[in-house]
């Protein structure tokens, strides 16, 4: 079961997470979500562990009673630019910019970060299945990504993104090889 949020005494604690790492094209999406005290939802879970419906009925939810969220990107010149890792911080960083209330604090899926301002973070292997704030950030950040990449699927039909989202699937792979690279693509990842 997840912990509405971590154990400390409750002060407005910002999860965060990123969807997208993984992918050969499109942005990396982050969010950032700071839930009221005590919260919680029966689907809350980590987004990789919940159908893309419960995906898109929780979203809706998450954004009306969270006290705050929001979602930043990197997008692909970027990730090239500055690499994966770099890119998934910068826009958790831009995420925690957009928010509307100060967090007091920040736990953040995963074991890297850079810190953000004067605000205490701590890093949290498979965080999204242990907090709930961080959860419904990997929510927030997938469902957010996974729209974009059906928008962008309209432009660059061959590709098959809105079904792979750009991840690097057979499918994908194979119109890489026949068809190139989009400007969507990130050229320092392999193909």
């Amino acid at each position: 079961m997840l912990l509405p949020t971590s154990t400390t005494p409750f002060v407005l604690e910002a999860g965060c997470d990123e969807a997208g790492r993984g992918c050969l094209a499109g942005p990396v999406c982050a969010a950032a979500v700071i839930l009221p005290d005590g919260w919680t939802h029966p689907l809350l879970n980590d987004s990789k562990k919940l159908t893309e419906r419960q995906r898109d009925l929780l979203r809706p939810v998450i954004e009306a009673e969270a006290v705050a969220w929001a979602v930043g990107w990197c997008s692909n010149e970027e990730i090239d630019s500055i690499n994966i890792l770099n890119a998934s911080i910068l826009a958790m960083h831009r995420a925690l910019d957009g928010l509307d209330v100060t967090p007091g604090q920040i736990v953040v899926d995963g074991n890297r970060f850079k810190p953000y301002r004067d605000i205490l973070a701590q890093t949290i292997v498979k965080g999204d299945g242990k907090f709930g704030n961080i959860a419904a950030a990997s929510i927030l950040a997938k469902t957010h990504r996974d729209e974009l990449m059906k928008r962008l699927a309209a432009d660059y039909p061959l590709y098959n993104w809105e079904v792979n989202k750009g991840y690097p699937t057979r499918d994908h792979r194979e119109a890489i090889a026949l068809h190139g690279l989009t400007p969507l693509h990130r050229v320092t990842f392999r193909h």
